[in-house]
């Protein structure tokens, strides 16, 4: 399939279609590609931002409040940092042929929840299941 731009269509995956084709991969490829570039535009902003903020502020509760504010920041962009990072293993799913397929029971992921969430690696029940495990061995 020709690599068009399918987000600047209407395109918008179905379940009457079959599931991850060509145009369901390329929708989602160009999705992931695209949050990550906002991802790392956002990112060069605040470097830049922070770079022209290095300054001398004699006011301590100013200076407090400016390193408050970017440490706010700096544990944002670590954030977003882990989710880039599972963008991309989300494009290597692509490649490989995993991508939509849960990662615990090997069922297709609903249309829905990747539309929402691309980088999902559960169907809802499996993130389910594994949320509520994780809650019990917090509490222990």
């Amino acid at each position: 399939m020709k690599a068009e731009n399918i987000l600047d269509t209407e395109y918008t995956p179905s379940d009457d279609e079959p599931f991850m084709n060509d145009r369901q991969l390329e929708y989602f490829k160009q999705k992931l590609l695209k949050w990550k570039a906002e991802i790392l535009e956002e990112s060069r902003g605040t470097i830049e931002h922070m770079q022209e903020g290095a300054r001398n502020i004699p006011d301590i509760a100013d200076r407090a409040s400016e390193e408050t504010d970017r440490a706010l920041e700096l544990r944002t962009r670590d954030r977003e940092r882990k989710v880039v990072s599972k963008i991309d293993a989300a494009l290597r799913r692509i490649e490989d042929g995993s991508y939509g397929y849960c990662e615990e029971t090997g069922e297709p992921i609903s249309l829905k929840r990747l539309d929402a969430r691309p980088i999902a690696t559960y169907s809802l029940e499996a993130q389910e299941r594994h949320e509520r495990k994780e809650k019990v061995h917090r509490d222990d």
